[in-house]
């Protein structure tokens, strides 16, 4: 399998100068290449390929005075943005014909220079891993990287990047075989909300950190600062990064406290069952900011490849299904309740049900039914998709954990 490894990188002046030509030069050959291609669309003309862009849009172009400074960059650059390109028609045409999985992707659209996150893509021919720690770029030198953690294997691929507020980052893909865990007997289902991020099955309670909202007062004041500054000065450039800068600190505590919860949870349990969020939905209620603020979509993307790195059993239970509704204890479906009901009783069996941790076990019941029934796929140890017979689970008392289990106050960090 596949798996993305990010570094942070210091280049010095002369180098930050050779990769703001190299993201320059990507940018210019997939605007030419994109606009060729349009050009030809509007016209009736065939779909112009890729042989023929690169040899118009690279090789000849270096020729012209317009264009000589693109001799001035590793070729390796030009050819991977003209790949990126295809890639992105390949996605398009692809939704259209419905070959693609999630949302629609939409046609290719030109690159600004005035966009503050850059990047470029190289293969092995134009980087290396140097003995002393760095990392060598075709025409740019020897970038100081900070190793987080070793590489597990060769890379195969490296991506430069620039965000918004001027950081850089090394992206290196790797291919490695899965890391598999030794088996727990315990399975989870989770429960999403805002009030606490995550309900386990078991009683476990993830508490939501809230981390835009605990940066709102500094990023209102870093916001009225950017708006009082002339736009095209020097000033205002400044207050961007510095609004860009407290954005990437939230992002990044966010993203830290999703690898280790999902980490945790991935090896506690052998199975992991979530329901299937409707988040681009409630991204346009009133409840927006608090559902993006969570990110929910990140956080259960991570536990699906971390289910297939580590051998586990993953599964999304229907978003129709009436977790909120039905008894965890004997079935009963009871009916609709507005959310500012936290606790009820249920009417056939007068159990007692903590409305979250109820969701909660029912999304774990739904989703071993859904795994005994071959509804969905996990991989084994080579990355092969196999299906596991799993006996549906017997259901208990609600709010008694099984044998061997304990109940948490939360996930700790690793």
């Amino acid at each position: 399998m596949q798996l993305r490894y990010n570094y942070r990188a210091y280049p010095d002046a002369s180098q930050r100068r050779a990769l703001a030509q190299a993201f320059g030069c990507a940018r210019v050959v997939w605007n030419d290449c994109l606009r060729d291609r349009k050009q030809a669309h509007a016209a009736g003309l065939p779909y112009v390929k890729s042989a023929e862009l690169s040899r118009l849009r690279i090789t000849q172009a270096k020729r012209t005075a317009e264009r000589a400074w693109l001799a001035d960059v590793s070729a390796v650059v030009l050819q991977q943005s003209l790949r990126d390109l295809d890639a992105a028609y390949k996605n398009f045409f692809d939704s259209l014909k419905g070959k693609r999985e999630g949302r629609k992707a939409g046609p290719p659209r030109y690159k600004s220079k005035k966009d503050t996150r850059q990047s470029v893509r190289l293969n092995t021919n134009a980087f290396s891993l140097q003995s002393d720690g760095t990392v060598y770029v075709a025409k740019v030198g020897n970038l100081k990287a900070k190793w987080s953690r070793q590489l597990p294997a060769a890379p195969t691929s490296l991506t430069v990047t620039k965000d918004s507020c001027g950081r850089y980052f090394l992206s290196f893909v790797v291919d490695t075989e899965p890391d598999i865990l030794p088996g727990v007997e315990s399975d989870a289902g989770i429960d999403l909300g805002l009030s606490a991020f995550a309900i386990l099955s078991d009683g476990s309670r993830i508490d939501s950190p809230r981390f835009l909202r605990r940066a709102e007062k500094k990023l209102k004041r870093l916001q009225r600062e950017l708006s009082r500054k002339t736009k095209g000065s020097k000033n205002r450039a400044r207050a961007r990064i510095k609004v860009a800068r407290q954005h990437a600190k939230v992002a990044d505590r966010r993203r830290d406290f999703h690898h280790k919860a999902s980490t945790q949870i991935i090896r506690d349990n052998q199975a992991v069952y979530v329901e299937d969020l409707t988040v681009s939905g409630l991204g346009r209620t009133r409840l927006a900011k608090s559902v993006h603020d969570a990110g929910w979509s990140a956080f259960v993307g991570m536990l699906e490849y971390k289910a297939a790195r580590h051998g586990r059993t993953f599964a999304k239970v229907d978003r129709a299904f009436p977790s909120s509704q039905v008894c965890s204890a004997c079935g009963f479906r009871d009916g609709p309740k507005p959310l500012h009901v936290r606790k009820w009783t249920c009417s056939a069996c007068g159990t007692v049900h903590d409305r979250d941790h109820n969701a909660a076990r029912n999304v774990l019941f739904e989703g071993r039914r859904i795994v005994a029934t071959g509804r969905v796929e996990t991989l084994n140890a080579c990355g092969a998709p196999v299906r596991r017979a799993h006996v549906p689970a017997q259901r208990v008392e609600a709010g008694s954990p099984r044998k061997g289990q304990t109940t948490q106050a939360g996930i700790p960090g690793l």
